[in-house]
């Protein structure tokens, strides 16, 4: 008697699913493909803070300072990066070159506003590592303080986290603001760069 009632309680459940499913699938069968195709366009339409990205395509020369623990100085460089948007001004993308610890670095980084999912997207690539870092995050009400946070994995194991704050000073002026945690440790700051138009 048990074995049929289980029986018989998991055949409604299939059947519950499936009903539900195919109920799901005819619901998007039912969308309105040029509706859809519109909000894909429009979705797809650079917006303001793909203008703003815009505005910082140039030349820039760097000042970058580094520290790698608490409490002692920091290491300073110089640099240069170039900026321009791909895509029809849908993505900005910065080449940066300098120094890194004392040795030559160069770095390509990826910036994006995506208009789904009303975010702030990055990811950069450099010469210290073979992986891509990726951060995410929201802006200021005027667009110009962006708040990015993202995590890499560590040599040994486990990850740090990072929270980058990058600020459009003004056309000539961006500020880059990088902190991190070890192992969820207490966070310090790990670089800031300034940026100057050339």
């Amino acid at each position: 008697m048990r074995y049929v009632l289980m029986t018989f309680i998991c055949v409604c459940f299939i059947l519950s699913v499936s009903f539900v499913s195919a109920k799901e699938m005819n619901q998007e069968q039912q969308m309105d493909p040029k509706a859809m195709m519109e909000a894909y366009a429009k979705l797809a339409t650079p917006g303001e803070p793909h203008e703003l990205f815009a505005s910082l395509a140039g030349s820039w020369a760097t000042k970058t300072k580094s520290w790698m623990e608490p409490g002692k100085p920091p290491m300073e460089s110089t640099g240069t990066a170039e900026m321009k948007m791909l895509l029809d001004g849908r993505f900005l993308q910065q080449e940066f070159n300098g120094e890194m610890m004392g040795q030559p670095f160069s770095g390509i980084g990826i910036d994006a506003y995506d208009n789904i999912q009303k975010k702030y997207v990055t990811v950069w690539i450099d010469t210290m590592g073979t992986g891509i870092f990726m951060m995410e995050g929201t802006a200021s009400a005027d667009g110009k303080t962006i708040t990015l946070k993202g995590q890499h994995p560590e040599p040994g194991g486990g990850h740090m986290t990072h929270r980058a704050i990058w600020t459009i000073v003004d056309d000539n002026t961006q500020t880059f603001d990088m902190y991190g945690t070890h192992h969820g440790g207490e966070e310090m700051k790990v670089m800031e760069i300034t940026y100057t138009r050339k």
